[in-house]
């Protein structure tokens, strides 16, 4: 089976797909297996269990409803994510991404260690941010070298590049 190709990119540059899936894609289901894990944690808390612990404020607004926040209670929305269109700050936020997830599943880990049926899970999910995170680390070394211009921070590649520009494959 052909892996999907990103037809923003040249097909040289199809090469550092993430996975067979989309990136995009991937990272949904990282959110849909933290999403479920949280959902099978809380659906059976009892009323004394909720406001006995610091669920509580959670349980006013969303019962035991899953709603993705931030560990200090920010929801998650579009600011989250970042684009400028120059593929190497976007390659460079992605990578900073990456890492930012793989520390939050370590942070994880040292709460849940000993409870299996969640460490395991988040253990897949953070040696995903590692691969992704080399993935866009040959990615950006690929678009670097391509460029072959002494100072490649000085232009947006797709847009300023001859080769990007009129690229047939894209």
């Amino acid at each position: 089976m052909k892996k999907p190709v990103n037809k923003g990119l040249c097909a040289d540059f199809a090469l550092w797909n993430i996975s067979d899936a989309s990136l995009g894609t991937e990272e949904l289901a990282h959110l849909e297996i933290v999403s479920t894990m949280v959902h099978q944690l809380t659906r059976n808390l009892t009323m004394d269990e909720i406001e006995n612990s610091s669920f509580l404020d959670y349980y006013v607004d969303h019962t035991v409803g899953i709603w993705p926040q931030a560990a200090g209670g920010v929801p998650f929305n579009a600011c989250e994510f970042q684009s400028k269109g120059d593929p190497i700050t976007d390659l460079h936020e992605n990578l900073a991404a990456e890492q930012k997830a793989r520390s939050t599943y370590d942070n994880i880990l040292r709460v849940v260690r000993d409870i299996p049926e969640i460490a395991d899970p988040i253990k897949f999910l953070r040696a995903r941010e590692v691969v992704h995170y080399q993935r866009f680390g040959e990615a950006l070394r690929k678009i670097q070298e391509d460029l072959d211009a002494k100072n490649f921070y000085a232009f947006n590649p797709s847009f300023d590049n001859p080769c990007m520009a009129t690229c047939k494959e894209c």
